[in-house]
């Protein structure tokens, strides 16, 4: 049985998230529906990392099997012609059975975009974060140095956080400005539950004056949610991309303009 892999970008302002949810409207149950009819058969997808309520992608991938024979142009845009307008898949190509678009990824990006004005944002409302208070940049940058590695992320998850296990690896965390426009990238081997947006509040909560740079060290140390500072809204958060293994050719992300 062919197994297919598509990328994905979607809005998630609308959506209870990635995964489907009886009665609620999902990015997967809309993808799944339009799939399973260009297929002529129910589809069931898999992706590379759920998202939550309210947050985007530009690199989402998923990957299904089917009997149905169809190229992956017909895959692409025979979903995409029923698909809502805030979801579309971006390509769609014949991968090896081995292929697994969660277990075969090594890595994943988020991105974390901050309006930082006095001014709140209208064009971009619910795409991206509104802070009004100036960021100390340089600061946020001095307290990124404490998360990069391999730690335990207890005081980053959330209480229902389904994780075995608090370990993760981040391996790239950068904080850049351009003009009124704060953006903080995450690369890591996986995530736990809100444990981007965690980053994001308490480098915000850095960049504000609220707390030092060597406050991220102690959150880290102390593995006590209680400690760290508030959630980041979700409308900032971007899942970029994904990283796997040459051999399967999968296609880069296509990075998008999210208006200021």
């Amino acid at each position: 049985m062919p197994r297919i892999a598509v990328g994905i970008e979607y809005l998630g302002t609308g959506y209870i998230g990635w995964q489907a949810q009886s009665g609620q409207s999902s990015v997967q149950g809309a993808i799944e529906a339009a799939l399973s009819a260009v297929a002529d058969s129910p589809v069931t997808t898999t992706c590379a990392g759920r998202t939550d309520a309210g947050v985007h992608a530009v690199g989402q991938v998923a990957h299904f099997d089917t009997e149905a024979v169809r190229t992956p142009r017909a895959w692409m845009l025979g979903a995409n012609t029923r698909l809502p307008a805030d979801i579309s898949i971006l390509w769609a190509r014949e991968m090896p059975r081995e292929f697994h678009a969660r277990y075969s990824a090594f890595a994943r990006t988020y991105r974390y975009h901050i309006v930082n004005r006095s001014e709140r944002p209208a064009l971009a409302a619910g795409r991206v974060a509104w802070v009004r208070r100036p960021l100390d940049v340089a600061a946020m940058r001095a307290a990124t140095v404490h998360l990069v590695g391999e730690h335990d992320f207890s005081a980053f998850r959330a209480a229902n956080c389904q994780s075995k296990t608090p370990m993760r690896r981040v391996t790239a965390l950068a904080v850049e400005r351009e003009d009124d426009r704060v953006t903080i990238t995450v690369t890591a081997n996986a995530y736990l539950h809100h444990m981007v947006r965690n980053i994001a509040g308490l480098l915000i909560a850095v960049g504000r004056g609220d707390a030092a740079p060597d406050f991220a060290a102690e959150v880290l140390a102390g593995r006590d949610r209680a400690r760290n500072a508030a959630t980041a809204p979700a409308g900032g958060l971007y899942f970029t991309a994904v990283d796997y293994p040459r051999e399967f050719g999968v296609p880069a992300s296509v990075s998008v303009m999210i208006p200021a």
